[in-house]
């Protein structure tokens, strides 16, 4: 879907329940440059559903156009309502409260809408990441080589993905440890909402016992240094793998900070990292990117070099 990215395994899940229940139109929440959000306009219409998207935006901007940016081109591409909200208010009311203010509303136009938390992750999205752990298993089991991951790193935004993931892997025949890099909030709050998924699915497992989670969310949420982005830079230079600066970029490179830190902790050790996409938030941080990628400069072709009208075609 579009890019695709983490939120399209728990929208499977997701997008079905609402489907089976008879809902016209989906409601989700998140911020302005949301993957979650474009994801679930995508799919949403797939499926003919309507879709309403909160946005979380700055004070300073949320009467005016959002704009085009990034995901938002996306979201309006496919026919998406967008429906702003300050930081601030989003502050003080909080997102399940927004999305049943909104639920209610399209309820007295008669509409029947589904809504779907942030970023997705709710129990029934955690079986989303149970599968990929399942897909992991399969690929490991019909490969030549025989792999086998110690661990497995991947950023933390919302919580559905590292429920999948731990309690996936500590289910299966991987057993490989998983380590979240939190992108904002804290790790006792991720502990803490993890568990209320596991309970939700009556995993009869501690959080604490089956993921690992590592604070790396830096200046705050959506927010970058010029190191994390140079960083961003630089494994897209030497690898061709091109990170998002909101989630997978903090977490490669606080996985690399925290080998570099703690060595022994990781020596030896074979690392299962999953990318788990949003490259359209990459669009969001030109401004702060653009002195670092300037390799460009105007071809120079000697005046020597035979011209000739109409000789190149342009097709």
């Amino acid at each position: 879907m579009q890019l695709s990215g983490n939120k399209v395994r728990k929208l499977e899940f997701l997008m079905a329940d609402a489907v089976s229940q008879g809902a016209d139109c989906i409601i989700t929440i998140g911020g302005i440059q949301s993957n979650h959000c474009r994801a679930t306009a995508v799919a949403a219409r797939y499926l003919n559903l309507d879709c309403y998207l909160i946005l979380r935006t700055s004070k300073v901007v949320v009467d005016q156009d959002p704009g085009l940016v990034g995901n938002l081109l996306v979201e309006r591409l496919v026919g998406a309502h967008v429906e702003l909200i300050s930081k601030e208010e989003y502050g003080r009311i909080g997102s399940v409260t927004l999305a049943n203010v909104l639920k209610e509303k399209l309820i007295k136009e008669g509409r029947r809408p589904y809504v779907i938390p942030v970023g997705g992750s709710n129990s029934l999205g955690t079986w989303g990441y149970i599968e990929a752990i399942r897909e992991i298993e399969q690929q490991i089991q019909s490969g030549q080589n025989d792999i086998k991951f110690d661990d497995i790193v991947v950023a933390c935004g919302s919580g559905g993905t590292i429920a999948g993931l731990s309690l996936g892997s500590s289910l299966s025949t991987l057993k490989a440890r998983v380590h979240a890099f939190s992108v904002c909030d804290d790790p006792d709050y991720f502990h803490d909402f993890v568990q209320g998924l596991l309970d939700g699915l009556n995993a009869g497992v501690n959080s604490r016992d089956i993921v690992d989670i590592i604070n790396a969310k830096g200046l705050g949420y959506a927010m970058n240094t010029s190191e994390e982005l140079n960083f961003v830079k630089e494994v897209a230079a030497a690898t061709g793998v091109v990170l998002d600066p909101v989630y997978s970029g903090k977490a490669a490179y606080g996985l690399l900070k925290d080998i570099s830190e703690n060595p022994k902790k990781w020596e030896g050790r074979k690392i299962l990292f999953i990318h788990t996409g949003g490259l359209l938030g990459l669009y969001d941080k030109v401004d702060q990117m653009a002195s670092l990628v300037g390799n460009w400069r105007r071809m120079d072709v000697h005046e020597s070099v035979p011209r000739q009208d109409g000789i190149g075609k342009m097709f």
